[in-house]
């Protein structure tokens, strides 16, 4: 089986020599904190980005792939509709094919309770104008034709679409590189630089850089980094596994989830897999201290998080990962360059035996690469996107709760606004901070 594509055994692909200051500091290289420095550098900020181990090679390549505004919750909507625009333009602008496109996705109801939670978000669709619709029997069957399951309805939306995330987040890197960004791989960020209770940069491995705005993009390390400087927020990680298939016929061209398997067309000819609203949940001191508060959740889906022991040693919520460490020592984010979890190798032969199961005419299913990944999540199922007021010069964009791929670049371009003291143009109150500590009740997301 190969090995997943993105790791610390392949070169070093961005090595920017750090200067001595800077308009704005991003810490981590995924989708978020790329498409920050991407919008920064176009607006001629001195722009410096930051990772500790490789571009994407965490979680913003071990997504599924999906581009999707359907299902999202109703203040993600107008920022999702932003994004799919900006996927378009970005994907001509890259040096190479990212696999974008708009090929649809379809949440497929297994029993007409689904139908009616698919209907109770058709609102929101109406509300902003979306092609999204309920599609009955009928319909759904000529939708996926051949497929061995008679799916009583599907929430569908046409405009949707798809790309390869460990294609495009790199070729976004190297665009905003060309374009003047300063990117620095295997270079961990310490901790922050805090003057007179104003953050004033960041302390690398490799040396101190001044900012004037610092921007968080740490996906599941964040609240690690966050706790270091005495802000606490209440994320945590859970591990997910994707399989990626041997080239096959095709079946459907977009994505698609029912209550057993997601799917998803690749350019490759073969199919991503992942086991439908299935995650596993590490337990480690950060879940024990915030487990209140994630108890709406649980009880909203309690079948959905399979619990083990402890975190393995070097991840974020380990018991023995340090929640204080000197800026002059080596940092926990040295110690794991890269978040690189082992796949559940039961799930990924169930989930290649559900897809056979589904489309019997295919023959088996060979999987030829799985892999995990540790997606960062909040209580309420919708992310931070914000400026820390305990703080000053620091904002967090973190906590995307696996939906972070499709909306990234419009988190991206809002952040940069953020950064540069502008309209973000997007009612971003769903996305405060302070939503944890000011007594607020907390709603959940859609879960969808």
């Amino acid at each position: 089986m190969k090995p997943f594509p993105i790791s610390v055994a392949q070169p070093i692909q961005h090595a920017a020599e750090l200067p001595e200051a800077c308009d704005v500091a991003v810490i981590g290289g995924g989708v978020i904190g790329v498409t920050t420095a991407l919008y920064l550098a176009r607006a001629g900020k001195r722009v410096v980005l930051l990772e500790k181990g490789r571009i994407a090679a965490e979680q913003s390549s071990r997504n599924w792939g999906w581009i999707r505004v359907q299902g999202r919750d109703p203040a993600e909507i107008p920022i999702m509709l932003e994004a799919r625009g900006l996927w378009r333009e970005l994907a001509d602008q890259v040096d190479t094919d990212i696999g974008l496109k708009r090929t649809g996705v379809a949440y497929l109801a297994d029993s007409d309770r689904d139908v009616e939670d698919f209907e109770g978000w058709m609102p929101n669709a109406l509300a902003h104008d979306l092609d999204t619709r309920m599609l009955g029997r009928r319909e759904t069957s000529e939708l996926i034709p051949g497929a061995a399951r008679n799916w009583p309805g599907a929430l569908w939306t046409s405009m949707d679409m798809r790309a390869e995330p460990f294609v495009a987040v790199p070729a976004l890197a190297r665009l905003a590189a060309q374009e003047g960004a300063l990117i620095r791989e295997d270079c961990a960020v310490r901790g922050l630089d805090i003057e007179a209770g104003q953050v004033t940069g960041v302390i690398t491995e490799a040396g101190r850089v001044k900012a004037e705005q610092v921007v968080l993009a740490g996906g599941a390390w964040s609240s690690l980094l966050l706790r270091r400087h005495g802000v606490s927020i209440p994320q945590l990680s859970v591990r997910a596994t994707v399989a990626q298939t041997a080239p096959m016929p095709e079946v459907f061209a977009g994505g698609a989830v029912d209550g057993r398997l997601a799917f998803r067309r690749r350019l490759s000819g073969g199919y991503t897999l992942a086991a439908s609203g299935f995650h596993e949940l590490f337990l480690g001191p950060d879940a024990f201290r915030v487990f209140k508060q994630f108890l709406p959740q649980l009880l909203a889906d309690p079948l959905g998080t399979r619990y083990l022991p402890m975190s393995p040693r070097g991840y974020p919520d380990a018991w023995r990962t340090p929640r204080r460490w000197a800026l002059d020592d080596p940092s926990p984010f040295e110690a794991m360059r890269v978040l690189n979890p082992a796949p559940n190798a039961g799930k990924v032969r169930k989930m290649a035996r559900d897809f056979s199961a589904t489309f019997p005419q295919l023959g088996p299913t060979e999987i030829v690469c799985a892999w995990a990944g540790m997606i960062d999540v909040m209580p309420d199922v919708v992310p931070v996107v914000d400026r820390v007021d305990a703080l000053p010069g620091l904002i967090a964009c973190t906590g995307m709760c696996g939906h972070g791929f499709g909306i990234g670049p419009a988190f991206g371009r809002i952040t940069a606004d953020l950064a540069r003291g502008l309209d973000p143009r997007h009612d971003l109150g769903r996305f405060r901070l302070s939503r944890f500590s000011d007594g607020s009740k907390l709603e959940l997301g859609p879960n969808l």
